[in-house]
């Protein structure tokens, strides 16, 4: 399938020209072009027309999860029928193992996998492997470790209707690729057999795979609604990938546990010969432990560490990647690219600091250096061509650009926000007084801080005032960062306090009115690129204004200022001859990414299944279907399952007392 671009819009102000330069530069063979779009010009939608006239995979590189989140449901509305996916770390919590020598201290690798985020990774690649028109959004973790796709698409399983199937070598395959066999409850990654009837949680499908046999033969293959046990549709033919990335055939695990042996007595040599002989014995006992583990069940904890043996790569070498998925000729945009180009720059330094300190103490083999993001120069390396995406380009950016492709003028006319310094005396009553004229108006405001302290002070503070405020800050998981910010847009509070969060690509029409306190403070934070990031989040408001708090006029303020009245005046200029009046953006509040991990983050993981029910299934229905699953979970002895569902029984009958159905 073509991607086909749909929707009710059509190029403007200065996207057609955006457009045709940046299509031609990629004909052209330019290998790298930056596209300088103000905020709320339409950078996403220029570059949807892009991937459309040159029909090319695409990976998308945002620098934070709740970035990805938008650009997937924005790029989603754009090819409803194309294959658009997220790819982000799949942990909702990730602490790295490390050792702290000062105090002699192990911290143990402590994670919590999101499993809905987890099936999105594996639809990412499944996509990359049976269509071209896919656009992957993801953040950083693409240049993570992610197991050969090679082995990862040798070990799937093709099968149709009419073939001749063993049942038991197909069931032996599938424990082969990690799947769990499970007759009583079907989750990801597990089957089950009942008869002549094969059924598999796939790790990226929402659905349950359904294959029927008539003796050896698959007599149908079909999609089946998990809650229901409906038929969704029938199959000619599917293939099952594995149920994990990393894919470790019997004969290649052997080979990797060879290497390992011979990698740790070369290491045992070299820790002796130093007279680190409690760092030998450590080293030795670990590594043994996860030999033998590795040789009983073919897995052990931390098994990432060693990759480098288990995909048989010569020492130093990169890792496979989410990139080495796709075809040599695809398109990366990298977003906020003056952001994400230094953070994907910076990666590889601060993981090899933390395993360096590992292997020096006998924790790790030298070898767990290799599991590691890509170094900045074997990135650049994969690249094929690549757009630039940014409102502040940074040096790097545009020294490496072929052309660099300025989009000032709006579609819907709105002009860059008005700025406006004030003193810093007196600065929160005088943002107190704003807020009041904003929020009786329905309008949000944005207030970025200095320093995380002065936001959470100033969030109290207003909050005593009955303002109805919320602060966002860097402990917030992902998922409830990006809620917190549809919140905002939904108007269940008013003013969203931050200090580092509150920058590049949030989408947030409703909000007119963006204060900056301590602007006059010199940093990264007040850097002119910040400042002209921060001054954009009142961009896609008719009445947007920024307020820059600060005694004295620093030189990136007065480049901000500057730069912020050039642009505006350039649309002033295109409005008054094309005859245009500026236009509020009126964006609905639909996320379908959002509401599914809603889904997943609010409900129990068995009882997402339950909760998600299709229309038309009555209280009845689930209150049976409720009890049943509460009777199998206290066979199994799965008391704490069952305690949860008679809970939930409790409220569904509670419901049904009142009038419900």
């Amino acid at each position: 399938m073509s991607f086909r671009l749909q929707g009710n819009y059509q190029p403007a102000g200065d996207q057609p020209q955006a457009i045709s330069a940046l299509y031609e530069g990629l004909i052209r063979g330019d290998h790298c072009q930056t596209l300088l779009g103000v905020t709320g010009s339409g950078k996403t939608f220029t570059v949807a027309n892009v991937i459309e006239k040159v029909q090319r995979p695409t990976l998308v590189i945002a620098h934070n999860k709740t970035l990805a989140a938008q650009l997937s449901n924005e790029l989603r509305e754009f090819f409803p029928d194309n294959a658009v996916e997220y790819f982000i770390s799949y942990y909702d919590y990730y602490r790295p193992e490390a050792y702290l020598p000062s105090s002699d201290t192990f911290i143990e690798k402590t994670a919590a996998v999101n499993e809905e985020i987890d099936r999105l990774r594996h639809s990412a690649t499944r996509s990359l492997f049976e269509r071209r028109d896919v656009i992957i959004v993801a953040s950083v973790s693409c240049i993570y470790g992610l197991g050969t796709p090679e082995e990862y698409l040798k070990a799937a399983i093709p099968l149709k209707t009419g073939q001749q199937v063993d049942l038991k070598k197909l069931l032996y395959a599938l424990t082969e690729n990690q799947y769990q066999r499970n007759d009583y409850e079907l989750g990801r990654a597990m089957f089950r057999v009942r008869g002549e009837m094969l059924e598999i949680g796939l790790p990226y499908e929402e659905k349950l795979l359904r294959i029927e046999f008539f003796d050896n033969e698959i007599e149908r293959i079909s999609e089946v609604d998990p809650v229901s046990g409906k038929r969704v549709r029938d199959l000619a033919r599917v293939r099952i990938y594995p149920a994990k990335h990393f894919v470790m055939p019997p004969e290649e695990l052997q080979r990797a546990m060879s290497d390992i042996e011979a990698e740790l007595e070369g290491q045992l040599k070299v820790l002796k010969d130093a007279n680190k002989l409690l760092e030998a014995q450590r080293l030795e006992q670990r590594t043994r432990y996860d030999l033998e583990m590795l040789a009983e069940v073919g897995y052990c904890n931390g098994i990432e560490n060693y990759s480098r043996h288990m995909e048989g790569r010569v020492a130093h070498s990169p890792p496979s990647t989410l990139i080495d998925y796709f075809p040599e000729d695809f398109l990366c945009v990298i977003d906020e690219s003056h952001v994400t180009l230094p953070q994907l720059r910076g990666m590889y330094e601060g993981d090899r600091s933390r395993k360096q300190t590992l292997i020096d103490h006998g924790f790790r083999l030298p070898s767990a250096l290799d599991n590691r993001p890509l170094k900045f120069d074997e990135f650049w390396a994969k690249m094929n061509q690549m757009i630039f995406v940014s409102a502040t380009p940074g040096d790097f950016d545009i020294q490496q650009s072929a052309q660099v492709v300025e989009q000032i003028v709006r579609p819907t006319g709105l002009l860059d926000p008005l700025v406006e310094v004030r003193p810093l005396e007196n600065q929160v009553d005088d943002l107190i007084g704003e807020i009041t004229t904003r929020v009786a108006r329905k309008e949000r405001v944005l207030v970025t801080t200095l320093t995380k302290k002065m936001a959470e002070d100033l969030t109290n503070y207003l909050s005593e005032l009955n303002i109805q405020v919320q602060y966002l800050h860097s402990d917030i998981q992902a998922i409830e960062r990006i809620e917190i910010l549809a919140e905002l847009r939904e108007g269940k509070f008013d003013v969203l306090i931050g200090v580092n969060l509150l920058r590049e690509g949030l989408d947030l029409p409703e909000v007119s009115m963006v204060a900056i306190l301590d602007a006059d403070k010199e940093g990264f934070l007040r850097s002119h690129r910040a400042l002209i990031q921060t001054i954009g989040r009142a961009a896609r408001n008719v009445s947007g204004q920024v307020i820059l708090y600060g005694n004295r006029m620093t030189d990136s303020m007065a480049l901000a200022v500057g730069e912020t009245e050039r642009r505006r005046a350039l649309q002033q200029a295109h409005n008054l001859a094309e005859g245009i009046t500026p236009t509020q953006i009126v964006k609905g509040f639909h996320n379908p990414l959002l509401e599914k991990l809603r889904a997943v983050k609010k409900t129990d993981p068995l009882m997402a299944k339950t909760k998600l029910l299709p229309d038309g299934r009555n209280l009845d229905e689930l209150i049976g279907h409720l009890e049943k699953e509460m009777r199998i979970a206290a066979d199994m002895l799965d008391f704490e399952r069952a305690v949860v569902m008679r809970d939930q029984l409790k409220e569904l009958q509670s419901l049904k007392k009142q009038g419900g159905t």
